[in-house]
């Protein structure tokens, strides 16, 4: 994904702060952004929490999953950013799914979701974080 006349600077705090990550993943979002920090993320059907292993300058954020669905457990999130004339690349990443069920491939879908309410909130200042987002059916 990229974003349009916003620096990674800018791009930054939508994923390191508690009211960045609210504007556009789930409006119920709380607890610790800094590096160690725990961030618990509630969806009407559930939620997960995430350690913040690390948030280097504006250029990389890599969380793990440590309490959610058993098949996200253990899995890391990362998303790296950079430059590249007038727009910021953003790079993501879930990793370290143990096997690719079918809930790994519904995340994928509603993950491009979540990133497409990151790209408005940073170029229109508006997203569509849960409980606005867009909804896809649920493999249960």
């Amino acid at each position: 994904m990229a974003v349009e006349n916003t620096p990674p600077e800018a791009v930054f705090p939508a994923l390191t702060t508690i009211d960045g990550l609210a504007g556009w993943w789930t409006t119920d979002t709380r607890g610790d952004a800094a590096e160690g920090g725990v961030i618990e993320f509630r969806f009407p059907p559930g939620g997960f929490d995430m350690k913040v292993l690390e948030t280097s300058s504006a250029e990389r954020v890599r969380w793990q999953v440590v309490a959610g669905p058993d098949e996200w457990v253990g899995t890391t999130v990362e998303w790296s950013l950079r430059l590249d004339g007038d727009w910021t690349v953003v790079l993501f990443k879930h990793a370290g799914w143990s096997e690719q069920v079918e809930f790994m491939h519904h995340c994928s879908t509603k993950w491009a979701t979540y990133l497409m309410s990151l790209k408005a909130l940073l170029e229109t200042g508006t997203g569509s974080p849960s409980p606005r987002d867009v909804h896809i059916a649920h493999p249960d």
